[in-house]
C-alpha cells in the first residue's frame, strides 16, 4: 500500500467511525460525509503530510453507505446442543475486534456488521469448546458464487478462536495456487504477519495495523511458499499443549498432506486411547476444520451400504479425502466441521447414517446449514443473467458478447471444439493464431483497464478471464498464442508503427460498444456516487500506451508460484490475464476481473457454477465488464440462475417452519432438477429414487416436428372429451386481497388421478427436458394415487394470448393462443417460462391464497444475491411456488388441508409467433404443460433407471465429473 492509499484508508475509517452515531439514526448524507471527511484530514495533517484527496474519500464512503446487506437463513438441528454464545463471553475477544477494525477500513458498517451478526450465528450453532465430555458439531454454509466466503469463515476462525478452540485446521482446495492465497488472506485477517520458512512470525501485515500485540499472535503450522504446506519434515518440529495460544493449518485436500496432519496428530497431540477401538485421542484440545469448497473432493462418491434394519456396512471404504478429512475429525473428543460451498449439491447427497468405526460418521451438515445473503453491490449470477419469466428473461445486463468461431468443422474443429484431447493444438484460418472473438476480448479487456485509469482506479488490479480448455498442454498453446497477439498490440501502440488500423478498431469497439452499454448501466444499475463516468475516446486513447505496456499474460495451472502476485503489486496495480483451466475453476479469486473468455461445454450445476468467476464485487466498474461465450451456455447459466433461486425459496421456506438440514437433504436428493448433476455426486449409477411431492415442473422445451406435436395434441384432445364439460369456461375469476383475478381460458374440477394419468402417458415430452419425464409423473400419480394424494385434479386450460383461435374437440375453443418466443437452441422449440407466477394458484380460494401469501412474505428474505437490480425489493405482492404447495398439501389455520388435489395447467401456445422456422407454416397449437404437486409426507418415489450408457451419454453432453 502506497502512502496516499494508506492517508486515504486512514481517512476513510476515521470518517466512518465518526457517523457511526448518525447511521444508527438514519441521518447519512453528502454533505454530511464531506463534513466527517474534512474533519478527518484535519486530525491527519500530521501523520500525512501530503495531504488526503478528500473528493476520492468522499466517493468511496457514498458507495459504501449506499449498500444494504439481507439476512441469513438457517435449518437448525440442536439435538444434543447447550446454547451458550451469551454477549458476557465476547467482551475479551482481542481476534475478532482487530479484525472487525481492520474490515471496517474498506467495507461499509453495515456490511461488516452483518457480518458480525452471521458468524455469531454460525458459531453458536458449534458447540462451546470449554464443554466437558464429548461432542461433535458439523454444518454447511452455503454462499453465493465469488461473494465472501472467505470474508466469513476468516471471521469464524477468528470468533472460534477467541472463544476458545485450540486447532483451527482450514482445508483450502486441491490445488498449491489456492491453499496460497487461502494462507496469505488468512495471515491478513488472523494471524497478523506473513509467515516465514522457520513458521515463526515475519513482518507484520492485515489486522496487525489494528492490534500488533505479539502476545496474542496465533501459532501457524503452514505458510505462502510453494512448499509450505504440510509435510513430515513440519510435523517433527512442533508440540503442543491446551495452554497454547490457537494453532492454524491451512493445508490442500490432498492425501499426502493430510495423512501426515493426520499422523502427527495421533502420535503427538493424542492424549488418551479408545479402549474399544485401539484408536488416539485428543481430549483436551477442542477442534474447528473448516473445509472450503466443501463439495469438491471432500464428499464420499462411494456408495455405503446399508443392512435390513439400516445399518450401514461397517466394512464400507470411503474414498481417501473424504476417510482422512472424518479420520481427523475422529481423532479429536471435541469436535466442529464446517463446509462452505457455493454448490450444494453434492454435501446434500451424503447419507445421513454413513459411518464407519474407522472414520465415524460422514459429513453430513446434521447440526446446521446456513444459506448466506450477500450485500446489494454483490452481482452474482441473479443480476448478470436475470430471472426467467413467461415472456422471456428479465432484468439481465448486458455485458455477455456472443462467441462462434472457436469451432469449425473444416478444420478438425476449429480452433477449440467442445470435446478435444490432451493433444489438440488450436487452428483458426490454418495458422495457430486466437480467433477473431478472443482478439476482441482483449481489446475490451484493454479498454477497460484504460477506462479504469481514466476514472482513478488505475492503482486497482484489473484482470482477465481466458478458460476455454482443462488440458494444461493445450493452455500453453492457447498461452503463446494470447501473449503473441499482446505483444503484437503492445508493438504497434506504444511504437506508434502501423497502429492506425488497430486504433481505429479500438475507438469503434468504445464508442459502439462501451459507450451505448455504460449508459445503459447507469439506468439499470445506477452507481450512488456516479463514479461511472464514461471517458471521451482522447482519454482513453492517451492511457492506452502505459496500460497495454504493463498487461502481462500468465498460465495458471495449480503451483503456489501461479496464485498471482497481486500483494506484491499493490500500489499500481497488476494488469494480467490468466489462462487456465480446472486451476482457475475453484475458489481461486481474480482480482479485479474485468473480462472472461468463456467457452468451456461442461453443463453440471455445481461444475458450472464454480466456473462462474465472473461473479462478484464490481465497484465502479461494473459498466467496463464483459463476458464473452458461447449462446448455449449464455441458455444454461441462466438455467442454473433459475434452479438456484428455485432451491433457495424451498430452504427460506423450510427454514420459516423450522425444519432441521435432513429434511432438506431429503427434498434435494430427490428433486428432479438435479438430473444434470454428476452420477457419482448422486452415489449410484444405477437409478434415482425421485419424488415430485411440493414440486412445479414445467415443459420449456418442445418438439418441434409435426407427428410428435401431433401425438401430444390427440393426448389433448382425448383428455378433453373424457373430462366432460368444464366448471369454468371462457372467463376464469378468483378473489384475491380484496381484488380479483381473472384468467381465460377452461378449468376443470375433481378430475381422477388415471385420467391426468394416461394422459401423461400420451403425452411426449422432449428429451432434453431433464427435469419432465411424462411417463414418470404418470407413475408417481398413480403411486400417489393407492395412498389416497393426488386422487382429485384440477386441469385448467390457458389463452388469454395474442395468438390465433383453435376449437378442441367437444367445442372446447381457445380464442387467443399464448404466444411464448423461441430460445436459441436449434433442435427444439426451447421457451422460457411457461407459467405466470399466478397461474399456480388458480385452484386456491381465497382464505388458502391469503395463508400462502402470508407464509410467502413471512419466509421472504431480502437477498440482494437474488434480486435482478440489487435495490431493496419490496416484499412480495403474490403468493411464491413453495409456499402455494405447501398450504394446499398441508393446509392452515382456517385452510383444510388437501393432498389429494393435483393441479395440470395446459397451455396451448402459438405455433406462428413462436419465430421457429421448423414450426412454419402449423395452425394447429403446440402444447405445453405444467404440473403442480402438494406438499406430501408420504415419502412415495418413484425409481428412474439409468444405465451406464445412459451416464456416459450424460457424461458427453454435461461434461465430466470433477
Amino acid at each position: 500500500m502506497t502512502e496516499n492509499d494508506r492517508a486515504l484508508a486512514d481517512a476513510i475509517s476515521i470518517a466512518q467511525t465518526l457517523m457511526r452515531g448518525d447511521k444508527e439514526k438514519g441521518g447519512i448524507t453528502p454533505a454530511l460525509i464531506a463534513e466527517k471527511v474534512k474533519v478527518a484530514a484535519t486530525m491527519l495533517a500530521s501523520a500525512h503530510p501530503g495531504g488526503i484527496d478528500e473528493a476520492c474519500a468522499v466517493a468511496e464512503l457514498i458507495r459504501r453507505f449506499s449498500h444494504w446487506i439481507g439476512r441469513d437463513s438457517t435449518l437448525e438441528n440442536d439435538e444434543n446442543h447447550r446454547p451458550w454464545l451469551v454477549s458476557a463471553r465476547k467482551k475479551d475477544w482481542r481476534y475478532w475486534q482487530r479484525y472487525q477494525g481492520y474490515l471496517e477500513r474498506k467495507l461499509a458498517l453495515d456490511v461488516v456488521q452483518a457480518l458480525d451478526e452471521s458468524t455469531d450465528n454460525i458459531l453458536r450453532q458449534l458447540e462451546d469448546p470449554l464443554r466437558e465430555g464429548a461432542w461433535d458439531r458439523r454444518g454447511l454454509v452455503v454462499g453465493h458464487v465469488q461473494s465472501g466466503k472467505t470474508s466469513n469463515y476468516s471471521g469464524l476462525v477468528c470468533k472460534a478462536a477467541d472463544a476458545g478452540y485450540k486447532i483451527i485446521i482450514v482445508l483450502a482446495g486441491v490445488h498449491n495456487n489456492l491453499r496460497a492465497q487461502t494462507q496469505i488472506r488468512l495471515e491478513e485477517c488472523f494471524l497478523g504477519y506473513e509467515t516465514s520458512a522457520n513458521r515463526d512470525p515475519g513482518k507484520p501485515i492485515g489486522v496487525a495495523e489494528i492490534d500488533s500485540d505479539p502476545s496474542i499472535h496465533p501459532h501457524c503450522a503452514t505458510t505462502r511458499a510453494d512448499n509450505g504446506d504440510f509435510s513430515a519434515t513440519v510435523a517433527r518440529h512442533f508440540a503442543i499443549t491446551p495452554e497454547e495460544r490457537p494453532w492454524l493449518f491451512v493445508v490442500k485436500k490432498q492425501k499426502t498432506v493430510l495423512t501426515q496432519l493426520l499422523k502427527w496428530i495421533r502420535g503427538h497431540v493424542a492424549d488418551t486411547t479408545d479402549r474399544a477401538t485401539g484408536r488416539r485421542v485428543v481430549t483436551k484440545l477442542p477442534l474447528l476444520v473448516i473445509d472450503d469448497e466443501a463439495d469438491h473432493a471432500s464428499v464420499d462418491t462411494g456408495e455405503q451400504l446399508f443392512d435390513a434394519d439400516g445399518k450401514p456396512d461397517e466394512e464400507h471404504q470411503p474414498k481417501t479425502i473424504n476417510s482422512l478429512i472424518r479420520k481427523i475429525l475422529h481423532a479429536f473428543e471435541k469436535s466442529a466441521y464446517v463446509g462452505y460451498t457455493a454448490t450444494p449439491f453434492a454435501n446434500i447427497f451424503i447419507h445421513r447414517r454413513n459411518e464407519t468405526p474407522e472414520e465415524g460418521p460422514d459429513l453430513f451438515p446434521e447440526a446446521f446449514i446456513v444459506n448466506l445473503a450477500a450485500p446489494s453491490n454483490y452481482v452474482g449470477p441473479a443480476r448478470v443473467f436475470g430471472l426467467l419469466g413467461p415472456e422471456g428473461r428479465d432484468g439481465g445486463l448486458p455485458l455477455t458478447r456472443p462467441v462462434a468461431d472457436h469451432v469449425n468443422r473444416e478444420e478438425p474443429g476449429g480452433w477449440m471444439p467442445a470435446r478435444h484431447r490432451k493433444e489438440h493444438i488450436p487452428i483458426y484460418n490454418g495458422q495457430e493464431a486466437i480467433p477473431p472473438s478472443l482478439r476482441n476480448a482483449i481489446c475490451s479487456f484493454v479498454l477497460a483497464c484504460a477506462a479504469r485509469t481514466c476514472r482513478g482506479q488505475g492503482s486497482h488490479h484489473s484482470s482477465m478471464l481466458v478458460h476455454v480448455t482443462r488440458f494444461t498442454a493445450v493452455q500453453q498453446h492457447v498461452h503463446l498464442q494470447v501473449e503473441e497477439a499482446v505483444r503484437r498490440m503492445k508493438q504497434r501502440i506504444t511504437r506508434r508503427i502501423d497502429h492506425e488500423e488497430l486504433l481505429e478498431q479500438l475507438r469503434r469497439l468504445w464508442e459502439e460498444d462501451f459507450v451505448p452499454t455504460s449508459a445503459e448501466l447507469e439506468q439499470l444499475v445506477p452507481e450512488a456516487d456516479g463514479a461511472r463516468k464514461v471517458p471521451a475516446w482522447d482519454e482513453i486513447a492517451h492511457a492506452l500506451p502505459d496500460v497495454i505496456s504493463d498487461i502481462s499474460v500468465r498460465t495458471v495451472n495449480g503451483t503456489a508460484k501461479d496464485a498471482l502476485d497481486y500483494a506484491d503489486e499493490e500500489g499500481h496495480g497488476l494488469k494480467v490475464i490468466a489462462i487456465g483451466g480446472d486451476k482457475l475453476a475453484r475458489g481461486l479469486t481474480l482480482e479485479g476481473l474485468c473480462t472472461s473468455y468463456f467457452v468451456r461445454t461442461t453443463k453440471m450445476y455445481d461444475t458450472l457454477m464454480q466456473m462462474g468467476r465472473w461473479f462478484g464485487y464490481r465497484p465502479g466498474y461494473v459498466d467496463l465488464c464483459r463476458l464473452y461465450t458461447s449462446d448455449d451456455l449464455v441458455e444454461w447459466f441462466g438455467h442454473i440462475a433459475d434452479a438456484s433461486e428455485e432451491l433457495r425459496e424451498e430452504f427460506d421456506d423450510m427454514a420459516d417452519r423450522g425444519a432441521k438440514p435432513r429434511d432438506y437433504g431429503l427434498k434435494v436428493q430427490s428433486h428432479p432438477t438435479l438430473l444434470v448433476t454428476s452420477p457419482l455426486k448422486m452415489r449410484t449409477a444405477k437409478s434415482l429414487q425421485l419424488s415430485f411431492s411440493g414440486e412445479l415442473l414445467e415443459t420449456v422445451s418442445l418438439f418441434d416436428d409435426g407427428p410428435q406435436l401431433d401425438r401430444n395434441l390427440s393426448a389433448t384432445a382425448q383428455l378433453i372429451r373424457a373430462m366432460g364439460p368444464p366448471v369454468h369456461a371462457g372467463e376464469i375469476s378468483r378473489s384475491r386481497g380484496g381484488g380479483k383475478h381473472v384468467w381465460q381460458g377452461h378449468l376443470w374440477q375433481g378430475i381422477p388421478a388415471d385420467l391426468v394419468a394416461e394422459f401423461l402417458e400420451g403425452y411426449a415430452t422432449h428429451p432434453k427436458a431433464t427435469k419432465v419425464k411424462s411417463g414418470l409423473l404418470a407413475q408417481f400419480i398413480r403411486s400417489m394415487a393407492t395412498e389416497g394424494e393426488l386422487t382429485s385434479w384440477t386441469v385448467v386450460m390457458l389463452g388469454g394470448g395474442d395468438g390465433g383461435s383453435y376449437t378442441f374437440p367437444g367445442g372446447i375453443t381457445i380464442d387467443r393462443m399464448l404466444k411464448r418466443k423461441a430460445g436459441d437452441p436449434r433442435d427444439r422449440y426451447a421457451i422460457g417460462r411457461l407459467l405466470s407466477p399466478r397461474d399456480e394458484a388458480i385452484d386456491l380460494e381465497g382464505p388458502a391464497w391469503e395463508a400462502a401469501l402470508t407464509a410467502t412474505r413471512h419466509a421472504w428474505t431480502k437477498d440482494p444475491g437474488r434480486h435482478k437490480d440489487g435495490q431493496v425489493p419490496q416484499p412480495p405482492e403474490l403468493p411464491n411456488g413453495p409456499a402455494i404447495r405447501r398450504i394446499r398439501g398441508n393446509g392452515a389455520e382456517g385452510v383444510a388441508p388437501a393432498p389429494e388435489r393435483g393441479l395440470l395447467l395446459i397451455y396451448p401456445l402459438d405455433p406462428a409467433k413462436s419465430d421457429q422456422p421448423a414450426l412454419k407454416g402449423r395452425t394447429a397449437p403446440v402444447i405445453a404443460i405444467g404440473l403442480s404437486f402438494p406438499q406430501s409426507n408420504s415419502g412415495i418415489k418413484v425409481e428412474y433407471k439409468v444405465d451406464h450408457l445412459t451416464w456416459e451419454r450424460w457424461e458427453q453432453e454435461y461434461g465430466p465429473t470433477e
